[in-house]
């Protein structure tokens, strides 16, 4: 069955979610090379032959996996960038957020970078990822653009650019996190509290 042929809040959507949710914490563990839909069965209440019947490879569950766990992760900051009325009071949100996600959800994340490498090398992930990849550019690009906003400051980076100096830090600090360092999560937060002013144009 394709996700093409499934309506919008159908039962099949429904099921579809559900057995997303049950396959994450593998994926999250495991990781793409080392899943299979038997194994992803396996540690799941579904059949094989239910993963099977809703997602016709690996290549489609993970896919839509992430993609399930990424739509809720993009609003992330919205309630930091709503919330906020000065420049620090963002920053230190945006940060304490940031720091939050990569304490409690380190294996998403890690199943993220994995999907994004193996696109390299797999063309049938190319366009999910570049999708994934634009909505978390736009997630950075809110939370950046509202800090110059009250900063009364012109952001001197374009989003690409912006999304791809926060998603570096995150990604060495999962790096470090991942191997017990514990200093990564302050590190992180250290490093965007001093970037964030370095991207905006000078006062006055």
């Amino acid at each position: 069955m394709s996700t093409a042929s499934t309506a919008v809040g159908s039962p099949s959507d429904e099921r579809r979610g559900q057995l997303a949710e049950s396959a994450l914490a593998t994926l999250g563990e495991l990781g793409y090379a080392r899943s299979s839909l038997r194994e992803i069965a396996a540690r799941s209440p579904f059949s094989h032959g239910v993963v099977h019947y809703y997602f016709r490879d690996k290549h489609e569950l993970i896919v839509f996996c992430v993609r399930h766990y990424k739509a809720r992760c993009v609003h992330r900051y919205d309630g930091v960038v709503d919330a906020a009325t000065t420049p620090a009071q963002l920053l230190d949100g945006f940060a304490d957020a940031l720091t939050q996600t990569l304490r409690d959800e380190a294996p998403m994340h890690r199943l993220w970078y994995d999907l994004r490498s193996q696109s390299l090398f797999e063309p049938a992930l190319r366009e999910a990822v570049r999708e994934i990849d634009a909505t978390l550019e736009a997630m950075v690009w809110r939370v950046v653009s509202r800090y110059g906003a009250l900063s009364g400051r012109a952001v001197l980076t374009d989003p690409g650019a912006t999304y791809g100096l926060l998603d570096g830090l995150f990604q060495q600090a999962l790096l470090g996190w991942d191997g017990r360092d514990d200093a990564a999560v302050e590190r992180l937060a250290a490093q965007v509290r001093d970037l964030l002013p370095l991207v905006l144009a000078s006062a006055g």
